[in-house]
């Protein structure tokens, strides 16, 4: 099977690059299950409007058609995770749209994310990156909560509410591969980064619904599972969870413990931002990256600035 933007994960699980920012930095998932009438699909995150032709070939890799796509469950509503998601939905007609409650007015009228956007990044930056969005119509949205358990023609997905990260986000508990489709609660992990002794995993704090104590309650909520795997929206799936989990943790701590000791700091970003790459440079070097300070900061330059303003929102 040749797939032109996607990864076979094995357990009938395609990762796809969605092609956001840069290779390997966005990632959304394709889970299969056999059914007697054909196979059923499930869509994890969609990634932005440039990203929904890689998710629409893949599906014809695997040779499926797009009716053939039972549901598009978001992890969370960022254009990054969700931005794509009315134009798939456009051309997957028998799908339905699950997330979470907070999220669904968002989706049938998406103009306030717009609006959002635009006052971080600009129009034309908006219009560059994410495209038109589409509304959504509300028959076609259902809204789930932790524990609701998906059929998927006999695969079982289980929704967990994971706030932390963000007040609505979710990850998907796959019982078949005993693996958690963790959007941003378990953070970023980028392939450049990964080292001699394992991946490289950071908090992502951009959210301007950042707690990092919400987010410890969501992690353990996760770990309690004893996944074998976590699939990454940024980026990729990994194995290592107990040794990610610790990692995680100890730099959540030291994210906090920044952000407590500026709060009151005049020229707050610039010093988050010197402070975050301090802390995720050292991590790395504690972790045998041989990368150079200056890759390292042009990797991390875009989340660095992200994480700063969320942080700042949270201090605020």
């Amino acid at each position: 099977m040749a797939l032109r933007f996607g990864k076979d994960l094995g357990c009938r699980i395609v990762l796809v690059d969605t092609g956001f920012g840069r290779t390997q930095s966005d990632s959304c998932y394709v889970v299969t299950q056999r059914a007697p009438s054909g196979d059923r699909l499930a869509i994890i995150d969609t990634g932005t409007n440039f990203s929904i032709p890689r998710i629409l070939a893949t599906i014809k890799d695997l040779g499926c058609s797009y009716d053939q796509v039972s549901y598009i469950i978001l992890t969370q509503i960022y254009l990054d995770h969700a931005g794509g998601a009315g134009l798939l939905m456009q051309n997957c007609p028998n799908a339905k749209l699950l997330l979470h409650p907070r999220g669904v007015r968002h989706l049938i009228d998406p103009n306030s994310l717009r609006a959002v956007a635009i006052s971080l990044y600009g129009e034309s930056r908006v219009d560059k990156e994410y495209g038109n969005l589409i509304p959504i119509q509300p028959r076609r949205i259902i809204e789930v909560q932790d524990g609701d358990l998906i059929n998927l023609a006999g695969r079982m997905l289980t929704i967990l509410e994971t706030p932390g990260n963000a007040k609505h986000h979710l990850c998907i508990w796959d019982e078949l591969s005993q693996g958690v489709f963790t959007g941003d609660t378990f953070g970023l992990s980028y392939p450049e980064l990964v080292t001699s002794q394992g991946p490289f995993v950071f908090p992502a704090t951009s959210s301007t619904h950042f707690d990092p104590r919400s987010l410890r309650g969501s992690l353990k909520k996760v770990l309690a599972l004893n996944p074998s795997c976590l699939y990454f929206s940024h980026f990729g799936s990994l194995k290592e969870v107990p040794q990610i989990y610790e990692a995680f943790s100890k730099l959540l701590e030291e994210v906090e413990n920044l952000g407590k000791k500026l709060k009151f700091a005049d020229n707050r970003h610039e010093f988050l931002k010197e402070g975050l790459l301090n802390i995720y440079t050292q991590a790395l070097r504690n972790q045998g990256c041989e990368l150079t300070d200056t890759k390292v900061q042009q990797l991390l330059a875009i989340d660095i600035e992200k994480n700063a303003q969320g942080m700042g929102i949270w201090l605020s």
